[in-house]
């Protein structure tokens, strides 16, 4: 589908959202280029309470459902009471009937949903919109590498560095004008930061994507109020050549769009 005719595709869409007989309208994105797409149709509501890490209580007119809530970090910054949130339908398999995608912040809306952050990317990769980046034809996703561990993205290119993409979903909002990651202590990062150091000492391109998926924050930064050693780790992954780079998304419920690249300090 050409551009013009997905843009034309979303103007005439409608969302209508089940059991509260509300109709989810206006919310389609201006056409920066193509987006990732969440099902629909979205069901809105409000927060009651995230609890057990991937549980969430959503009021919907006057019923209460438990939904789905695919983030493992400590939502710091992201759980604003009796907050409006979007939930999807759920796809493939799971109890659950519906997926928490996004909640609305007083900056406006909040990726939540740890699980759309590669598709995000993927797609600016695939359409080439992240610059530095943009010499790959070939996106590989989930790749084998290092100790058992799989990289986001395997980025290919005749007569180029084999180049390996890992993506950190941040919403953490600093009270100095920063998004940082991570909003809690995370063995896993550390983990990748070590990866991406390794392929790089062995001549390939190592980065570290932070996906700024909410509107808040003019720059991006390491949490070292939640994880210094993860703080710490970053600065010496950039010493090693590990490349951190930051975008921010445009989040027009049901599409998101990587928007915007965003400086990165690391004092």
């Amino acid at each position: 589908m050409s551009r013009v005719s997905l843009c034309k595709l979303r103007a005439a869409e409608h969302i209508f959202v089940a059991d509260a007989a509300v109709l989810v309208a206006g919310l389609h994105p201006p056409c920066y280029g193509p987006s990732m797409i969440v099902p629909t149709p979205l069901l809105s509501g409000r927060l009651i309470a995230r609890y057990k890490r991937f549980l969430m209580d959503v009021r919907v007119g006057e019923k209460v459902i438990i939904v789905h809530c695919p983030n493992s970090g400590s939502m710091e910054g992201c759980l604003p009471a009796d907050a409006e949130v979007l939930v999807s339908p759920k796809t493939g398999q799971g109890k659950l009937p519906y997926v928490a995608e996004w909640i609305r912040g007083p900056d406006g809306w909040i990726g939540i949903n740890t699980h759309r952050s590669n598709a995000i990317v993927a797609e600016a990769l695939r359409e080439r919109r992240i610059a530095e980046l943009a010499a790959y034809g070939t996106v590989r996703p989930e790749v084998r590498y290092g100790d058992h561990s799989r990289v986001d993205f395997l980025l290919t290119e005749p007569g180029l560095p084999d180049c390996y993409v890992e993506v950190k979903n941040t919403t953490w909002p600093g009270s100095d004008g920063a998004l940082a990651f991570p909003d809690a202590v995370t063995a896993r990062g550390l983990k990748h930061l070590r990866e991406l150091s390794v392929r790089v000492s062995k001549g390939d391109r190592g980065v570290l994507l932070f996906l700024a998926n909410r509107p808040h924050g003019s720059f991006v930064r390491a949490c070292h109020e939640r994880d210094p050693a993860y703080a710490q780790a970053l600065q010496a992954a950039h010493r090693a050549g590990v490349e951190i780079l930051a975008y921010r998304t445009s989040i027009e419920p049901p599409s998101v769009t990587v928007r915007e690249r965003l400086p990165v300090r690391l004092e």
